[in-house]
C-alpha cells in the first residue's frame, strides 16, 4: 500500500516538496503496520500534523483510507486515537476524494457486538456528518441506537443526531418526532432529556421545522420547572431563535420576562448571558420596550452580580443601532429629555460605583451616549462622563490586579472614543491623564501612555508645557531592568514622539540616550528607535540604531540595522531643505540619495528566503526613485534659466502647431517628468495592492506617497503643458475627511497649500514663465520637509496570509512539458490552499480567490495554418470561494498551435470589502502541443501525392460525429 501511495503522489507530480509528504506518509505507515500499540497509537496521533504541513487532497485521501483501515482492524484506544485525528481535522474532511470507501470501512465497525465501538463508530459517523449529510444507513443506525440500552451508546448517538441534525434538513425533519417522544416519555431518565433538549437547536432548516420546536420547547419550560431543565431549555430556545432569526424578538421579551419574574438566580443569570448573545448578534431587532425592560430589571435588582450582567448588555447595545432607537421618540408621543430616560438614570447612578466592573460598563454607555447623540442637552453629560471617568482611572490606575487593569483598558478606550468625537474635551482629558501618569503603578502608566499617543496621533493637544511633566517622569523611572519599566521606557518615548514631532530638542535627545544606557537592554532601544522612524524623528532613530549595531549576533540583524541607519540619515539629509534655495535642494536630494543606495544595498544583504522583505524592498526602491524624479524636475525647472527657449521658439510653434513649442526644450523634459510621476503613481499602486496584510495605517502612508506623486504630475499639467483643459475638481481637498496622524495632517495640509498655488497662478499667467518653475520646485521642497514616516508594516507583520498552489498534470521535471495533442483540450486542475500566520483575519479576511489562467507560445513547430484568433490564446479567470482554507477549480485549455506553450496561473484574492489584492503566487508548467497520429497521416499523404485509402476516408466521415 506504502508503494502504491507514494506512485500515486507522483503521478499527481506536486513537485519535490510533496515527495516529502510521501515519505513522511510512509513513515507513518510503518508504524500503523507495527506489532506493538504504542508506535500505532503514536503513528495515528501523527496524522494531525502531517495533514497541515501537506494539505491537499491527493495525500490526505490516502491518509484517511489508512486510518479507516486502523479503525476497521484495530481495538477500541486505536479506534478512540482515530476518532480524536478525525475530529482535530475536520477541515480536511471534505479533501477525501474516496469518501465511499472510507466511509464503508468506518460502517463496518457498527455490527460489531460490543456497544463501545459500536458508539465510538457513532461518533466517528456524526463527525464526518459534514461530507455524509444524506447517507441514508447513517441515519438509520442513529435512530437504531437512541433506542439501545447501554447509555454509552446513546450518548454517542445523541452525539451523531446533533451533529446530522446541523448539516441535513431530511435527518432533521425525520428525528424530530422521535427527539420530542423520547423528551416527553415517561421512562427516559432526566439528565438523558438534559442531552436531547440541545439537538433541537438544530431544527431550523425550515419554518415549520422551527415553528414546532418552540411549541415543544414552550411546553418544555413550562411542565418541567426545575433549574436545571429551564436553563438548557431557555439557552435552546435562544440558540434556535438566533439560527431561525424570525423568532429573535419573541426571545428577547420571554427572557426580560424570566429576568425580571423567576426567583432563581440561576436563571437570571442564563437569561442575561443569552440576552448578551442576542445583543451582539441582532442588536437592530431590540425595541425601545426592550431596552427601558432592561433599565427597570438593573435600576431594581439589588444584587451587584446580576447589574453588573445587566449593564454589560447595556453596553454592548449602546455601541450599536438599538441606542438611536431608544433615543427617538415615537410619532405622537411626548418628547422626554434626555436626563430623565432610565438608562441614563442608571448609568449615571452606577459610574460611581464601589464595583469596578459596574462603574466601566456605565461609564462605556454614558460615552456611547454622548458620542452618538446629537441633542444639546447631551452637554452636561459629556461633563458626567469625564468627571467619571477620571475618578475611574484614579481608582484602576493605583492598583495593578489583572481586574483593574481590564477596567482600566475600557476606561481609557473609552477617553479615546470620546475625545475623537467630541474633540472640545481634549485638553481635560489629556490633562487628567498626565496628572495621574506621576501617581500610577508601572502597568497602569503603560496603557495611560498608549491612552495619549493614540490622543495626540488624532489631535495635537500635548502642548511644549506637558513635554517638560513627561520628560521629568521620563527621569524619574528607576534603573530597574524589569520588562514593565522596559516597556513603559517604550511607550513613554512614543508619547514624547509624538508631542514633537517636529524636531527633537538636544536636552530630549542627551535624556532619552542617558536613561537607555542605564536601564535598558538592546531590545528596548530598537523598540524606541522604531517609534522614532515611524513619527519621523530620523534624528534620534539614526543615533540609536548606530548604537545598536555591535549588539546583534547575527549578520543578517547587523544589515537589517545597518539599512535602517542609513534610511534615517538620508531622511535626516532632506530636513536641511530651504524655501527657494533650489540647488542647496538638490545637494541635499544627492546627499540623501546616496544613503538611501547604501541602505538598500545593506537591505537586499538583510534578505532572507523566509522573510524576503519584498515590501520594505519595494518601498525603498520607490522613495528612491521618488527623490530621483524630484531632482530631476528641479534640474529642468533650472534649465529655464540656462537654457531658455530660442528666438524662433514661437516660428517653430506656429509651423508645427503646437503651442508648447514656444517654451523651447522645456516643455519636451517636462512632458517626460509628468510621466514619470504617473508611472511612479502606478507603482505606488502596485505595491498598495500586493500589501494585504498590511495594517491601515502603513497602506494610508503608501497612499500619500502615490497621491503626492499624481499631486506633482498634475501641478505640470496645469502649469505648463495643458492649462487649457486642466480640471481642478477631481483633486479638490476633503477637509472633513478624519486624519489619522500627524504625518498625514502635514502632507494634506502640503497637498491643499500646493493646489491653492498651482490654480491662482494657472488662473493668471500663460505658461512658461519663472513663477511657474518657482511653484513647482517650491511643491517638491514642501513635500519633502515631511518628515517621512516608515510604519508598522516595514518593522513588523502581524497578519500573514499566504497562497499555496498545485496544479494537475503537472510534470516530474519542471523544466519537462506536458504533451497534448493538438485535436483536444487540457483540463487544467487549479487547487490551492490558504495558509495563516497566528492572527488569521487581524485586518482583512479572503472572500474569494481569483484565479488567472493565460498561455503563451514560446516556440512554433510543424507548419503555418490559418488559425482562428480565438483559438490562439488562453485566457481564463475564475472567482473560487476558499472552504476551511482549501479551494480547486479546473481550466480546459486549447492548444491548436502546435509547439511548446507556457502556462502561468496567477492568483490575487479578494476581501469582505470586494477589494482585489495582487497577493500572488505565479506558478508556472510548459505544455507542448502534439500533431494528432492521424492529421500526420493524412498530410504525409497528400505531401506524398497519395490518395486517402478507402479506410481512411471512411474514418474521416465519422470522425466528424
Amino acid at each position: 500500500m506504502a508503494a502504491s501511495a507514494k506512485s500515486f503522489l507522483a503521478d499527481a507530480g506536486y513537485g519535490e516538496q510533496e515527495l516529502d509528504a510521501n515519505s513522511a506518509l510512509m513513515e507513518l505507515d510503518k508504524g500503523l503496520r507495527s506489532g506493538k500499540l504504542g508506535e500505532q497509537c503514536e503513528a495515528v496521533v501523527r496524522f494531525p500534523r502531517l495533514f497541515q504541513k501537506y494539505p491537499f487532497p491527493i495525500l490526505i485521501n490516502s491518509a484517511f483510507l489508512k486510518l479507516a483501515d486502523v479503525f476497521r482492524m484495530g481495538n477500541n484506544f486505536l479506534r478512540l486515537c482515530v476518532l480524536k485525528v478525525t475530529q482535530q481535522s475536520e477541515k480536511h474532511l471534505e479533501k477525501i476524494l474516496n469518501v465511499d470507501e472510507f466511509v464503508k470501512r468506518v460502517f463496518s465497525v457498527i455490527h460489531s457486538n460490543d456497544p463501545v465501538a459500536r458508539a465510538i463508530t457513532l461518533r466517528m459517523l456524526g463527525s464526518m456528518a459534514s461530507i455524509i449529510p444524506e447517507r441514508k444507513n447513517a441515519h438509520h443506525s442513529i435512530r437504531q441506537s437512541l433506542d439501545s440500552h447501554d447509555n454509552v451508546e446513546v450518548e454517542a448517538a445523541i452525539f451523531a443526531a446533533a451533529n446530522f441534525s446541523a448539516q441535513s434538513k431530511d435527518f432533521a425533519a425525520g428525528i424530530c418526532n422521535k427527539i420530542s417522544e423520547m423528551i416527553q416519555g415517561l421512562a427516559t431518565p432526566v439528565d438523558l432529556k438534559l442531552k436531547l433538549i440541545p439537538i433541537l437547536q438544530h431544527m431550523h432548516h425550515d419554518a415549520s421545522l422551527a415553528s414546532s420546536s418552540r411549541q415543544l420547547l414552550q411546553q418544555l419550560v413550562t411542565s418541567y420547572p426545575s433549574t436545571k431543565m429551564v436553563i438548557v431549555t431557555l439557552h435552546t430556545f435562544t440558540l434556535l431563535a438566533a439560527s431561525s432569526l424570525v423568532d429573535i424578538p419573541k426571545q428577547i421579551q420571554l427572557l426580560l420576562q424570566y429576568l425580571k419574574s423567576d426567583p432563581r438566580k440561576a436563571v437570571k443569570r442564563l437569561a442575561i448571558q443569552d440576552l448578551k448573545l442576542l445583543a451582539n448578534k441582532t442588536p437592530h431587532t431590540w425595541s425601545r420596550e426592550n431596552i427601558q425592560a432592561l433599565c427597570e430589571s438593573a435600576l431594581h435588582t439589588p444584587y451587584d452580580s446580576l447589574k453588573l450582567g445587566m449593564l454589560s448588555v447595556l453596553s454592548t447595545l449602546s455601541g450599536t443601532i438599538a441606542i438611536k432607537q431608544y433615543f427617538s421618540t415615537a410619532p405622537g408621543t411626548a418628547a422626554t429629555t434626555v436626563r430623565s430616560l432610565d438608562l441614563v438614570k442608571l448609568a449615571q447612578e452606577c459610574c460611581y460605583h464601589t464595583n469596578r466592573g459596574i462603574a466601566a460598563h456605565a461609564v462605556r454607555i454614558m460615552t456611547n451616549i454622548s458620542t452618538s447623540c446629537q441633542e444639546k442637552e447631551i452637554l452636561p453629560l459629556e461633563q458626567d462622563a469625564v468627571s467619571s471617568l477620571e475618578a475611574l482611572l484614579l481608582l484602576c490606575s493605583q492598583d495593578d490586579s489583572p481586574g483593574a487593569q481590564a477596567t482600566l483598558k475600557i476606561t481609557l478606550t473609552c477617553m479615546v472614543k470620546l475625545v475623537k468625537c467630541r474633540p472640545h474635551l481634549s485638553q481635560l482629558v489629556v490633562e487628567s491623564l498626565l496628572t495621574q501618569l506621576h501617581i500610577a503603578q508601572d502597568a497602569a502608566r503603560i496603557l495611560m501612555c498608549h491612552c495619549l499617543a493614540a490622543i495626540a496621533m488624532q489631535l495635537p493637544v500635548l502642548a511644549d508645557g506637558m513635554l517638560g511633566d513627561l520628560m521629568d517622569l521620563y527621569k524619574l523611572i528607576g534603573q530597574a531592568a524589569t520588562d514593565k519599566k522596559q516597556e513603559l521606557l517604550v511607550s513613554l518615548a512614543t508619547v514624547i514622539f509624538v508631542s514633537s514631532q517636529k524636531a527633537l530638542s538636544p536636552e530630549i535627545k542627551t535624556v532619552i540616550k542617558q536613561q537607555l544606557e542605564n536601564a535598558s537592554n538592546g531590545w528596548t532601544a530598537y523598540r524606541i528607535a522604531r517609534q522614532a522612524s515611524r513619527m519621523g524623528n530620523h534624528d534620534m532613530a539614526r543615533e540609536l540604531y548606530q548604537s545598536l549595531l555591535t549588539q546583534v549576533a547575527s549578520e543578517h540583524f547587523y544589515f537589517w540595522l545597518n539599512s535602517l541607519k542609513e534610511f534615517s540619515h538620508a531622511e535626516q539629509c532632506l530636513t536641511g531643505l530651504q524655501e527657494d534655495n533650489y540647488s542647496s535642494a538638490l545637494s541635499c536630494i544627492a546627499e540623501a540619495l546616496k544613503s538611501y543606495y547604501k541602505g538598500i544595498a545593506s537591505l537586499t544583504a538583510a534578505s532572507t528566503p523566509l522573510n524576503p522583505l519584498s515590501f520594505q524592498c519595494g518601498f525603498v526602491k520607490l522613495r528612491i526613485d521618488l527623490l530621483q524624479a524630484f531632482s530631476q524636475l528641479i534640474c529642468t525647472c533650472n534649465s529655464l534659466k540656462t537654457s531658455p527657449p530660442p528666438a524662433i521658439a514661437t516660428t517653430i510653434a506656429m509651423t508645427s502647431g503646437n503651442d508648447l513649442q514656444r517654451c523651447g526644450r522645456i516643455s519636451n523634459q517636462m512632458k517626460h517628468s509628468m510621466e514619470e510621476f504617473r508611472n511612479l503613481a502606478t507603482r505606488y499602486g502596485d505595491l498598495y495592492q500586493s500589501s494585504f496584510d498590511a495594517d491601515s495605517a502603513t497602506l494610508r502612508n503608501v497612499e500619500l506617497q502615490q497621491q503626492s506623486c499624481l499631486l506633482i504630475s498634475h501641478a505640470i499639467e496645469a502649469l505648463i503643458l495643458d492649462p487649457e483643459s486642466v480640471s481642478f475638481q477631481e483633486y479638490s481637498s476633503n477637509g472633513t475627511a478624519h486624519v489619522e496622524s500627524e504625518y498625514e495632517r502635514r502632507m494634506m495640509s502640503v497637498f491643499n497649500h500646493v493646489l491653492e498655488e498651482v490654480e491662482s497662478l494657472n488662473r493668471k499667467y500663460a505658461p512658461v514663465s519663472y513663477l511657474h518653475t518657482a511653484c513647482l520646485c517650491d511643491a517638491v521642497i514642501a513635500l519633502l520637509k515631511v518628515p517621512l514616516s516608515f510604519q508598522r508594516y516595514f518593522f513588523q507583520k502581524l497578519q500573514s496570509t499566504s497562497i499555496k498552489l498545485a496544479l494537475s498534470p503537472s510534470p516530474r521535471n519542471p523544466t519537462e512539458p506536458i504533451a497534448v495533442q493538438n485535436n483536444q483540450q487540457l483540463a487544467l486542475k487549479v487547487e490551492g490552499v490558504v495558509q495563516h500566520g497566528s492572527k488569521p483575519g487581524l485586518f482583512r479576511k479572503i472572500q474569494s480567490v481569483c484565479l488567472n489562467v493565460s498561455s503563451v507560445l514560446q516556440s512554433k513547430s510543424g507548419q503555418d495554418y490559418k488559425i482562428p484568433i480565438d483559438n490562439m490564446t488562453n485566457e481564463m479567470e475564475q472567482r473560487v470561494e476558499p472552504h476551511n482554507d482549501y479551494f480547486s477549480t479546473q481550466f480546459l485549455l486549447n492548444f491548436v498551435i502546435l509547439g511548446t506553450h507556457n502556462i502561468t496561473v496567477e492568483s490575487s484574492v479578494i476581501d469582505s470589502n470586494g477589494i482585489v489584492w495582487k497577493t500572488g503566487p505565479k506558478t508556472t508548467i510548459l505544455v507542448k502541443s502534439l500533431e494528432d497520429p492521424y492529421s500526420q497521416q493524412v498530410r504525409l499523404q497528400q505531401q506524398q501525392g497519395q490518395p486517402p485509402s478507402q479506410q481512411q476516408q471512411q474514418r474521416t466521415a465519422y470522425s466528424r460525429f
